[in-house]
């Protein structure tokens, strides 16, 4: 666990009004810190920004994209693969100089379930690392269920977060963000290059919560 104190910094959640990007920040917001939803609609935004507030999550609110990158010192990227690369382009100077952590998971799916596709830049983060070269590029959140994110009946988010980076800095931020959510631990997990099979792993966790009916999570042993 990281001993720093990432209390005061706001945090961005591109794709907020998403399941993924809901869910974390309520449990965010739950946890003291500020949160800015962003979405392509501000509107949207502050709807679902009223609902989390409704719903007990205090400090949030909501803004367009743009805003949103602009009003945090780090963002989270919980955008659809699809339109990732067209989002980060058209926010690269609203992104310069922030943490910028990429949770987004390049996945395929067909009869056989869910695989990882290939990505030219070797993974998502990696592509978010090469469209944002003013920001500090963090992977991490990849493997936290919507579904137990969105659950009120769920008090503790029990999964280790495995983060990759090549800013020390910046990874250690992530990792006490993490700390903040009940029973979700921040583990340093390597280089940005370590990406595409942190990214991937999420379709053995698709197949895995098929078969068992679950929602399953990671925890790192012996750490």
């Amino acid at each position: 666990m990281s001993g720093l104190d990432v209390s005061g910094i706001v945090v961005g959640m591109l794709g907020g009004t998403g399941p993924q990007g809901r869910g974390l920040a309520s449990r965010l917001a739950a946890a003291g810190q500020r949160v800015v939803l962003g979405s392509r609609s501000a509107q949207r935004a502050q709807a679902t920004a009223a609902e989390l507030a409704a719903r007990g999550a205090r400090g949030v609110s909501g803004m367009d994209n743009a805003g949103c990158a602009r009003a945090a010192d780090l963002v989270i990227v919980a955008v659809p693969w699809e339109g990732h690369a067209e989002l980060l382009t058209s926010l690269a100077a609203d992104l310069a100089g922030k943490v910028v952590v990429d949770c987004v998971n390049p996945l395929g799916f067909d009869a056989q379930g869910a695989f990882a596709l290939a990505v030219p830049d070797g993974s998502a983060a990696q592509q978010a690392a090469r469209l944002l070269p003013a920001s500090r590029v963090v992977g991490a959140f990849h493997h936290v269920s919507a579904v137990l994110l969105n659950d009120d009946q769920t008090m503790r988010i029990e999964t280790d977060v495995l983060v990759v980076g090549d800013n020390r800095e910046a990874t250690d931020m992530v990792q006490a963000l993490a700390d903040r959510v009940p029973g979700m631990r921040g583990v340093y997990s390597g280089r940005l290059r370590n990406a595409h099979q942190v990214e991937a792993l999420t379709a053995n966790l698709v197949s895995v919560n098929k078969r068992y009916k679950s929602h399953a999570g990671i925890r790192v042993t012996d750490v």
